[in-house]
């Protein structure tokens, strides 16, 4: 029987561990700072007038108009002047990895990659890393430490660091502070659900890490056979690590779009001790009104990330988003796309980490502008209305086709409530509804229906 080398706890990297962080601890109490304290956040305030400078652009947000539900009619809102960006939860973050078969084609991957662009960094201290998390990462800081080179460990950290970052952003913006919750699978892992509800921009915002590990099921062993990999288990067992940050954002404005990001990396143990590891994820974007200026901040930051590391992998990367974030039923796309890419192992370990790096590194700047810029866009009841009919679209998308959603939802075990974090707290279907021709919302589905090139 094959052992699970990847994920696995001594007694003395525990001991170590709790050593280690009770030290660090006690030493931070002497200064009343909290080792996991959320108020060292890296971000200027995001108010209307800041300045706000993502990498390769130069981007200055003016906001106009009025907070709240006014019935004045539709503002146009403020100027963006640019001179240059569903859950993974201890089932669904496996259904991520495992649900992928024989739905969408690979997109079309080149062989070679170009040099990356920025520097290389250091990726630092394990336990300084760890002081400005949302809370204490998934696997026992003694281990990490341990293994601090290996990608698994460099992966966790990087997705805990995802999450630490847009929460952060995302509070400052709101004012409202994310619940953190804490949770383990007997199967083998655990992760951490940050919710924040009812707040005073975002009627719903989750952002989620999970690591789990254990063995393959053989249902799940077929699936990825039928994706061209070729496993080769101990007695029917497959040893897995899949790890994953994965963010719905549901803001109250009807004029703030809905994002969702989601960043992943999947390992395993073969019977001779060889490993299988790739990596998966995107960013895209569902605003209730389109904005041309808006869509090409999103995605502009997220060709910049993929042009350090290939020029191809914007274009075919969001071509594979269009098509995976497609409603079928409806003939319509989600929303306005971003990227989107499954079983990355090209073409090695150190730049596909490195690219996933990159991505992971835009869903502050890609986003966080945007909300800034229609912070205090007035809408009348009637927007209102419109963005909980499209909200009812994401909500059918989520159920009826995310692989992740599904998977979880059938797999024995799983944590329902991170399953279904990213749908909104409210939504809408009307009978039979089509907005009128020349409207905003008509201009809205059609861009639904005819996806556009945005860069």
């Amino acid at each position: 029987m094959a052992t699970i080398v990847f994920c696995s706890v001594n007694k003395t990297a525990r001991t170590t561990a709790r050593r280690c962080l009770s030290s660090y601890s006690k030493g931070l109490a002497s200064s009343g700072e909290s080792p996991f304290s959320c108020t060292h956040s890296p971000l200027t305030t995001l108010l209307p007038g800041t300045r706000w400078f993502s990498r390769g652009s130069s981007v200055r947000f003016m906001s106009q108009g009025t907070a709240g539900r006014a019935g004045a009619g539709r503002t146009r809102r403020g100027a963006l002047a640019l001179t240059g960006a569903a859950a993974v939860t201890a089932a669904a973050a496996v259904a991520g990895f495992l649900a992928n078969a024989n739905h969408f084609q690979r997109a079309e991957m080149a062989t070679k990659v170009s040099p990356i662009a920025e520097e290389k960094q250091p990726e630092g201290d394990i336990l300084e890393r760890c002081r400005g998390f949302m809370s204490p990462p998934v696997t026992d800081i003694g281990e990490l430490q341990e293994r601090k080179g290996e990608m698994r460990t460099r992966m966790e950290m990087l997705i805990m660091e995802t999450q630490a970052d847009f929460c952060k952003a995302l509070q400052e913006v709101d004012g409202g502070k994310f619940k953190v919750d804490r949770w383990q699978r007997n199967e083998g892992g655990g992760g951490i659900s940050c919710v924040m509800q009812d707040g005073k921009v975002f009627e719903k915002a989750g952002v989620n890490v999970s690591v789990v590990f254990g063995h393959l099921t053989e249902e799940a062993a077929k699936q990825m056979r039928s994706r061209g990999k070729v496993l080769k288990g101990k007695d029917g067992k497959l040893p897995f690590c899949a790890m994953g940050v994965s963010s719905v954002i549901h803001p109250k404005n009807p004029h703030i779009p809905t994002v969702h990001f989601n960043y992943r990396y999947f390992e395993i143990e073969e019977e001779d001790g060889s490993k299988q590891w790739w990596f998966g994820g995107g960013t895209d974007l569902t605003p209730v009104y389109i904005s041309k200026e808006d869509a090409f901040h999103f995605h502009n930051t997220l060709k910049e990330a993929c042009d350090k590391h290939h020029s191809q992998y914007y274009p075919d990367f969001k071509k594979w988003c269009d098509r995976y974030f497609y409603i079928r039923h409806r003939g319509e796309t989600r929303g306005i796309g971003g990227i989107f890419f499954d079983d990355l192992d090209s073409p090695s370990q150190e730049e596909a980490f490195s690219f996933v790096k990159s991505c992971a590194r835009t869903v502050v700047p890609c986003y966080l502008p945007i909300v800034s810029k229609h912070l205090n866009d007035s809408f009348t009841d009637e927007e209102k209305d419109w963005q909980q009919v499209r909200r009812g679209r994401y909500v059918e998308f989520n159920l009826v086709y995310d692989r992740g959603v599904k998977f979880g939802l059938a797999t024995p075990g799983s944590r329902i409530e991170s399953i279904l974090m990213s749908l909104p707290l409210t939504a809408r279907w009307e009978y039979m509804h089509e907005p009128a021709k020349g409207t905003l919302e008509a201009e809205m589905l059609e861009a639904l229906r005819n996806p556009k090139e945005w860069v």
